[in-house]
């Protein structure tokens, strides 16, 4: 078998006989149904190893479902495990759930491309995926009698080899499946049809993370439905394969602009100005007609939203059809505490070896020392302590900014980086007026919305550029600031100085209550909003001299490394409750679990969540309980077992831990082994067909 990286040649079928199973029962999720094409493929000498092209697409399934509207799932992957960009194909029976939003699949395609796929089978996977929006396409599929029908039918869409190597880039489609409509895709030199009847103009840019399927389906869905609607419209696919950018001109000409995408556009100033709707690339694929109908509202509409000079997709624009207030409130505070971690791990681990070094006195003199000492003029105490001093002096500066990059980045998520020099303002003042944390959220908030107001402010073109590195950073930082010196500050410093003092006051019953409660949130969502707001919680709290707060901080970090240490040990314990692509991502938990990355259970809890989570809550309160109880602190606000010198009560630490560990372990076990289906099915690298795995 050709390799593709081997230079000219014919290309390789992408589908054969043996890659394909109709009528079958691979299991009874998608994980089976993936492990069981996989290996055909394997098998059929198209890839090296067939966990890892398992593993590689389950990766890509967790970013965002492959289930499309009409039955039908396309899982796909690049890997360095595959030798030849591939098609599997299953005709289910019965249907599996892959994620879509009107229910479970029969058709599922399984394309694999190797990781320097070239240009002629990404046109030839890409074609496949521009097929499966046609409905006669699909109904044929359903209606094939046996696999080599099937094969034939997939070679009737696809590109011949030698068309495809003297094909275009991917934004004009194959003459097989492109619709013949004024709604055509653009090819870099053509030139708008001025003849067109249509009364509107609209660009559109789709892409998605992989760029091999749903960047294509997404722009013929697009195109389809302008064509219904009498629209105009132009599409660049940013894939794989290349993107070919549509012509200035036609830019220029059109009246407003989509963007189907689930990564950054490239090239958006190319629109600036224009009116724009933005959403997931899925969403095109789903409701292309109405997308086209909002942009052609939105081109006659004076408030739509605009792309701005210079900017990506903000969070409070995309998906704002699809996502409730809620939801992409929630998005924003993510983004915040996640650009904010990084300070944090930084700063507080300094802090920690500083203590380390130093001692916990050198809090009270380490600016002393660093200012008046070095390596010539030792301070009492030697070198070590020194060394402790500038330790903990680099890490209280890094730990100082956890405030101001929280708000930073929650005004950067809803108005891109405009909102960046008000949002660290905004945290800044709330730094000042002792409003903390709290202040830091609220702040932020307004800061992102003062500067989206501003930057939609009409100015004069030739003022426009002066937008986003001047004028919205001096009037949104002028409004944020004003608002929390003259209205907001003290009420938010007299909530942060409340909650403080009511945690200081804890002990006993209460104490333990709140380590659960801790315990439960950081097990209730393994890395989402509410895991990383009992994260945040402890980090903004945490103060060498509270005692009350290094407890806090104790009990966050002990419970949110049980989840991924309880499922690497259930799954070590009882393989046969798991997939193969479970059990290694069993193995890799010990390490995520003992370095305190609870997203290390994720895997699991996004295929079983109704037995995994709450399993994995009840040994992260347990941990949480016992960690109060017995006084455990922790100085330090990352970094697992591997900052056990910032530990008081070292050995009820890990008490605690492994109490909480063997307890949740235990509990998704037998949630597995009694509550499960009949059969479960578990897939290894050599079978073509899952086995089944009994209780």
């Amino acid at each position: 078998m050709p390799d593709i990286a081997s230079g000219p040649g014919p290309v390789p079928a992408v589908i054969t006989a043996e890659l394909i199973t109709l009528d079958s029962d691979l299991g009874v999720d998608k994980d089976s149904v993936i492990a069981a094409l996989a290996g055909r493929l394997a098998n059929a000498g198209r890839a090296t190893d067939s966990d890892a092209l398992t593993t590689a697409v389950l990766e890509r399934e967790a970013k965002s479902a492959t289930g499309l509207p009409g039955g039908i799932a396309i899982p796909h992957c690049r890997h360095s495990a595959i030798t030849t960009a591939s098609l599997g194909f299953a005709r289910l029976s019965p249907k599996v759930d892959f994620g879509a939003p009107d229910g479970p699949a029969d058709l599922v395609f399984l394309i694999a491309a190797p990781e320097a796929a070239g240009q002629d089978h990404m046109r030839l996977l890409t074609a496949l995926a521009r097929a499966l929006v046609r409905p006669e396409f699909v109904a044929s599929l359903r209606d094939a009698p046996d696999t080599d029908a099937v094969v034939a039918l997939v070679e009737g869409v696809l590109p011949a080899p030698a068309d495809a190597a003297a094909a275009p880039m991917e934004n004009t489609p194959p003459a097989e499946t492109a619709p013949a409509t004024t709604a055509q895709p653009l090819a870099a030199d053509a030139e708008p049809d001025t003849t067109a009847p249509s009364e509107h103009t609209v660009v559109a840019v789709t892409a998605c993370p992989t760029g091999i399927a749903h960047t294509y389906m997404a722009a013929d869905a697009l195109t389809a439905a302008a064509d219904r609607a009498g629209v105009t419209l132009r599409v660049e696919t940013q894939g794989s394969s290349g993107s070919t950018p549509i012509p200035p001109s036609v830019i220029a000409a059109a009246d407003a602009v989509i963007f189907a995408t689930d990564v950054g556009v490239k090239g958006k100033a190319r629109f600036a100005g224009k009116p724009v709707i933005a959403s997931g690339v899925k969403r095109a694929i789903n409701e292309p007609d109405a997308m086209v109908a909002e942009a052609v509202r939105a081109a006659t509409d004076p408030a739509a939203s605009r792309v701005e000079a210079g900017t990506a997709h903000t969070t409070a624009d995309t998906d704002a059809v699809e996502l409730g207030w809620g939801t992409r409130l929630r998005q924003i505070l993510l983004t915040g505490v996640s650009y904010m971690i990084p300070f944090v791990a930084a700063g507080g681990l300094l802090i920690a070896l500083g203590f380390l070094l130093g001692g916990y006195d050198i809090s009270e003199s380490a600016a002393t020392i660093v200012v008046d000492n070095s390596l010539t003029n030792l301070p009492g105490g030697g070198l070590a302590t020194y060394l402790g001093a500038v330790l903990y002096q680099i890490g209280s500066l890094a730990f100082s900014f956890l405030v101001p990059a929280l708000a930073g980045y929650i005004a950067y998520a809803i108005a891109d980086r405009p909102g960046l020099a008000p949002g660290f303002t905004a945290g800044a003042v709330a730094v000042f007026v002792g409003a903390g944390f709290i202040g830091g959220l609220v702040g932020g908030i307004i800061a992102g919305f003062a500067a989206l107001w501003v930057g939609r402010i009409p100015l004069p073109t030739w003022a426009r550029g002066l937008m986003p590195v001047v004028i919205i950073p001096l009037l949104a930082s002028l409004i944020v600031g004003a608002a929390m010196f003259l209205v907001l500050g003290r009420p938010l410093a007299a909530i942060t100085t409340g909650l403080t003092d009511w945690l200081n006051g804890l002990s006993g019953g209460s104490a333990v209550a709140l380590g659960v409660i801790l315990g439960l949130m950081m097990c209730f969502d393994l890395g989402g909003p509410v895991n990383k707001a009992a994260y945040a919680f402890a980090v903004a709290g945490l103060d060498v001299s509270n005692h009350a707060s290094l407890q806090i901080m104790a009990a966050v970090m002990a419970a949110g490394m049980v989840p991924p240490l309880a499922m690497a040990l259930s799954s070590l314990v009882r393989p046969r409750l798991y997939s193969t692509a479970e059990r290694e991502n069993g193995k890799a938990a010990w390490l995520l679990g003992a370095s305190f990355i609870s997203e290390g259970a994720i895997p699991f809890a996004a295929a079983d969540p109704f037995r995994v989570i709450p399993s994995m809550m009840v040994g992260g309160a347990v941990t949480g309980g016992i960690i109060m109880a017995t006084d455990v602190t922790l100085s330090a606000p990352h970094g697992g077992v591997f900052v056990i010198f910032a530990m008081d009560r070292v050995v009820w630490f890990f008490i605690a831990l492994a109490v909480g560990t063997v307890l949740a372990a235990l509990c998704v076990t037998l949630a597995k082994a009694f509550t499960r289906p009949d059969s479960s099915p578990t897939t290894t690298a050599t079978e073509t067909q899952p086995t089944i795995a009994r209780s």
